[in-house]
């Protein structure tokens, strides 16, 4: 019942700060991009929210941390410093001033208006619609798959439910609204991946206990290498690499992300 007291109360927190965000929504440029004033902290937590969302909390987690152990830890640290930190200081101030400059509001038209091509613009238009079916298709299923497992509900409930309440509050409130949502869904993660860390190294008796015990794990379809596990180079430092220069680099132009340089506030 506690559960569920807690869903329901975030989710009316979230119906409501769309309908109150529906005074910025009045415009194009109200919906999409909240008038081009959005806060640091607000589109800080939009950019890490949308990065590191359930495919990388549910779905990454759990492949890479079994499949290289510690070294793992790589791919975090690489997702923080390329993908995040060095993208917002090569990309963030000069997208910012060149798609205000030519008043684009979405990639498909800063394409179109930046190199004066509207066959580019019309193709961008569709690479973005098909390619982000799927990518929204493994966030809807991995968080209707930890929202089953955690409330016991059903697989095709959640889904439905999240997507008509998603509907809801984007249409209402536009940018703007998804910028707050993502704000509070971010301390939200930050307290529950503390959570989880604190729980587990607590369960294992400690840091130190924790790391011993993955040096003794094996797995032969990976390596025959005792304590590779806790190796921070892991069994396979190669394709370890290319991981973490797909996950890093590969959202340099992720529209969702890169819409974060057009909308917040100078």
């Amino acid at each position: 019942m506690l559960k569920l007291i807690i869903l329901i109360i975030y989710f009316a927190v979230l119906i409501g700060i769309g309908l109150y965000c529906r005074k910025n929504a009045t415009d194009v440029n109200g919906f999409v991009l909240g008038g081009r004033s959005v806060g640091p902290w607000l589109t800080a937590f939009a950019y890490g929210t949308s990065y590191f969302s359930a495919v990388v909390f549910v779905g990454y987690a759990g492949q890479f941390g079994w499949k290289y152990g510690i070294a793992a830890t790589w791919a975090g640290i690489g997702n923080a410093v390329i993908g995040s930190l060095l993208a917002w200081v090569v990309l963030g101030r000069r997208t910012r001033i060149m798609t205000q400059h030519l008043d684009s509001a979405t990639m498909p038209q800063f394409f179109g208006r930046r190199f004066g091509s509207r066959p580019l613009k019309i193709a961008a238009s569709v690479i973005i619609f098909i390619f982000l079916i799927p990518y929204t298709a493994s966030l809807y299923n991995g968080l209707s798959r930890l929202f089953g497992m955690a409330f016991d509900i059903d697989y095709s409930i959640c889904i439905v439910l999240m997507a008509v309440l998603t509907a809801i509050y984007v249409i209402a409130g536009g940018y703007m609204a998804t910028a707050i949502n993502d704000f509070i869904q971010g301390i939200i993660m930050l307290f529950g991946i503390v959570t989880v860390i604190v729980a587990v190294l607590k369960s294992k008796g400690g840091f130190m206990a924790a790391y011993e015990g993955l040096a003794r794990v094996t797995d032969p379809s990976v390596t025959e290498a005792p304590g590779i596990f806790a190796s921070f180079f892991g069994p396979d430092p190669l394709n370890l690499l290319f991981v973490v220069i797909l996950t890093s680099l590969g959202t340099w132009g992720l529209p969702q992300m890169v819409q974060k340089f057009y909308a917040i506030k100078k």
